[in-house]
């Protein structure tokens, strides 16, 4: 949608109902596709149409179709056999074109039924029993209604393949061939594909008669409206560039991409530990999740999606302005469909490529291929946000608006009571506690940014492993209390990460963590004394670490096992070091690289 003016400019071949809901909606120029569908309302031809997500497909094809459904007709006859047919490859995307076909026919009584996966057969069959003028469905299910004769295709005007490269690559041609051999032969066969590869042509080929090429987007066109930009971070620091990124964004909605459904599962969870609002998308989640979880990114309750790629083929969520790669797309096509769920119909978005040194080769080539460009830098760190932080605090007390009546008198009192500054002081604690805390990032080298080949950093080999640990963090504080963390150096356990989930799960800041000593299978950390008892409670309570990390107390291993430092933990003595199991600490904390195997990477 792309306003221009108070007038509208919509070519008078637009259905007249339809062009009454455009207006309505708010639009005052069609996109290019949408342009394209309207030239040729009046065509009774078949179509193969290539453009790319975002474009407006949805609208285009909805114009392209009233002509053909509803002939000169401003209204449907009452509903039987289905006169047209929208077939997509995801539960999403068909949910999604039935809601926004709902109001584009809003006033031509049309009645619409989806047949989806997942959703209950029994009520699906039961809409199509009592009559509907259009199906938008998933092959699979639509196929299955056909096979048990719920759905008979004997009337239908129009078919309408969208998306239908997806369809090809997630292995539906046989689904696809059987649907078109039910429907009749004298009807209309539209096929929207972002690319027309060989397989594409062979189906038009063989289902579609005469079909008008029409491209609606020049590929230097492609996602004009999105600025990319390639964030260069240090391999074990990638979940810290995500969490960094979220945070130093002006963004009101993102979406975050990752390869599987367990990288999912873990960088919800870690970004629902550092207090967002978050949401996830993938194959495994039943209907109703996956549904719920759009309707909280829709209405505001979400603010970030965490989403694998087929999961997310064909979502459209209002005022998405960021998109973040958590793992580098290992082609253009996904890069440009990941991309493209912002920057959509004239509006601007930001997408962000997480790419770790050793992977900036495969990430230019990915977007060389892809046409695209992208600015180089670094992660956000530390600072640059908590700068961020303070300017919006600011802003915050510069905008609010003045005492009304009801609050001049408490207001009064409080002046009367507490000096400015710690009314100050207090506004400020308060509005910063309540923003996720900013991750610790290792500043790149300026020559790293430059760099046409990823930099190397001294422990990086040719296959890919990841750094030894790194040595514990801080001296033992006196008298401190011991804690042990179930994760250890075979999970890639890091200090960095680590203090973050300390801090969150006991309720301590990070000057009340001393030493970290990280071992193999668990690391051991050490409490500040007079915030110790209170840690204790508070990583008891259920829900306050991430899923699958334990912390206890360490008290009754210490007698045994000490950990190495001048104090050792609570009860030691002041410079007498307990006996270590190695030769020395550095062998005690980390092995050494020719018996260190490959660590399994962390999604």
């Amino acid at each position: 949608m792309t306003p221009i003016d108070d007038k509208a400019h919509l070519p008078n071949s637009v259905h007249p109902a339809l062009a009454r809901a455009l207006e309505e909606r708010g639009y005052r120029q069609l996109t290019p596709v949408q342009m394209e569908m309207a030239e040729r309302a009046e065509v009774d031809a078949d179509l193969l149409v290539s453009a790319q997500t975002g474009s407006g497909k949805t609208v285009a094809f909805g114009i392209a179709l009233a002509a053909t459904l509803l002939g000169g007709a401003d209204r449907f006859d009452a509903p039987a056999r289905p006169l047209g047919l929208i077939i997509a490859p995801t539960r999403e995307l068909a949910i999604q074109v039935q809601r926004e076909l709902g109001w584009l026919f809003a006033s031509t009584g049309m009645q619409t039924a989806t047949c989806v996966g997942g959703m209950d057969m029994r009520n699906e069959r039961r809409a199509l029993e009592r009559g509907v003028h259009l199906v938008v469905g998933t092959p699979g299910r639509l196929r299955d209604h056909i096979s048990r004769g719920a759905l008979d295709l004997g009337a239908l005007r129009a078919v309408v393949l969208d998306e239908a490269d997806e369809m090809l690559a997630l292995g539906f041609r046989d689904d696809l061939e059987f649907i078109l051999g039910a429907a009749p032969d004298e009807r209309r066969t539209l096929m929207f594909s972002a690319t027309v590869p060989r397989g594409i042509a062979e189906l038009a080929k063989t289902f579609q008669k005469d079909a008008l090429r029409v491209a609606a987007t020049a590929s230097s066109d492609q996602h004009a409206d999105i600025e990319y930009q390639m964030m260069l971070v240090r391999r074990d620091e990638r979940e810290h560039a995500v969490i960094n990124a979220l945070l130093n964004s002006d963004s009101t909605s993102a979406l975050v991409f990752c390869h599987t459904r367990e990288a999912v599962r873990h960088l919800t969870a870690r970004l629902g530990n550092r207090g967002f609002s978050v949401v996830s998308l993938s194959g495994e989640m039943a209907q109703s999740e996956r549904s719920n979880a759009l309707q909280a990114m829709r209405d505001g309750r979400a603010h970030v999606c965490v989403a694998t790629d087929v999961a997310a083929r064909g979502i459209d969520l209002p005022n998405l302005d960021l998109v973040i790669h958590a793992d580098v797309p290992s082609n253009p096509a996904t890069l440009l469909h990941r991309s493209g769920r912002t920057g959509r119909a004239g509006r601007k978005g930001v997408c962000v490529l997480i790419v770790p040194e050793h992977r900036r080769g495969a990430a230019q080539r990915v977007l060389a291929s892809a046409r695209l460009t992208a600015l180089v830098r670094g992660a956000p760190g530390i600072a640059e946000i908590e700068t961020r932080y303070r300017r919006e605090i600011l802003d915050l007390a510069l905008t609010a608006e003045a005492p009304d009546d009801t609050e001049a008198a408490f207001i009064a009192d409080i002046l009367e009571k507490v000096p400015p500054e710690r009314i100050a002081a207090a506004f400020l604690r308060q509005n910063l506690a309540a923003r996720p805390v900013p991750e610790d990032i290792t500043a790149l080298p300026p020559a790293a940014m430059q760099s046409k080949k990823p930099a190397r950093s001294k422990w990086q080999d040719d296959d890919g492993g990841a750094p030894p640990a790194r040595a514990p963090r801080g001296p033992d504080m006196e008298g401190g209390v011991w804690f042990t963390l179930s994760i250890g150096r075979r999970q890639r356990a890091d200090p960095k990460w680590l203090l973050p989930i300390i801090c969150k799960a006991g309720g301590v800041s990070k000057r009340d963590v001393g030493a970290i000593r990280i071992d193999e299978t668990e690391t051991r950390f050490e409490i500040a004394a007079d915030k110790a008892d209170d840690f204790a409670a508070a990583v008891k309570r259920p829900g306050s670490t991430e899923r699958g990390i334990v912390i206890a107390s360490a008290a009754q291993a210490q007698k045994s096992a000490r950990p190495e430092g001048p104090r050792g933990g609570k009860g030691g003595k002041p410079g007498k070091k307990p006996p270590h199991r190695g030769k020395s600490a550095q062998a005690d904390r980390a092995p050494s690289r020719k018996h260190q195997g490959k660590p399994k990477p962390r999604s």
